[in-house]
């Protein structure tokens, strides 16, 4: 008998609904570490590989390459404009993220979603990366995230929905991140 996969939104919901059945049944299954190397080229020019990470209670062997990302900084800031810049990145994923929330949120309650698109803004001020003035963030002093979302679901839910979005908490909440320097 040729079955179909029950598939809302490009998610295999018959193989969210089993995982989170995993989870339910093993929690330490729920566990993850991702990692990410990165090494300078110069100025500001770094790049990072991606491979290895662990989850699902074990080392996991699935990616057969490794992902690359690069991050620069303009001419007006010093850089030769290889890459987006970190803030940038920044941007990508939080707007990546809360989509990929939304998304899989809604196909887990029958939701449909037809497109969506995003806008994000972070606003920074040199001042507090400079050293200039203490009392000026080095970060954004804030994000704006705009979502297109095509789906008969109010904006509310999908707000919701889009907020269970990992990223989003990394940076609407403090994210312990220790610094260890080894000198070679």
């Amino acid at each position: 008998m040729i079955t179909t996969a029950n598939v809302k939104n490009g998610v295999n919901v018959d193989q969210l609904v089993e995982t989170i059945s995993h989870i339910q049944e093993q929690p330490e299954l729920a566990k993850f570490q991702f990692r990410a190397k990165n090494n300078w080229i110069d100025g500001g020019h770094c790049v990072s590989s991606i491979k290895s990470f662990y989850g699902a209670g074990a080392e996991d062997s699935s990616r057969e390459e490794t992902f690359t990302m690069e991050c620069s900084h303009p001419q007006v800031l010093l850089g030769q404009d290889e890459a987006a810049t970190p803030p940038e990145v920044l941007l990508h994923a939080l707007g990546s993220c809360l989509t990929g929330a939304m998304v899989y949120h809604a196909a887990a309650n029958g939701i449909d979603i037809e497109s969506a698109s995003s806008s994000l803004e972070g606003n920074a001020d040199l001042h507090g990366f400079l050293g200039l003035d203490p009392e000026v963030r080095t970060g954004f002093n804030g994000i704006t995230f705009k979502l297109k979302v095509k789906s008969d679901a109010s904006a509310e839910q999908l707000e919701n929905l889009a907020k269970f979005s990992p990223v989003f908490d990394m940076i609407t909440n403090p994210t312990p991140v220790s610094i260890e320097i080894v000198k070679e």
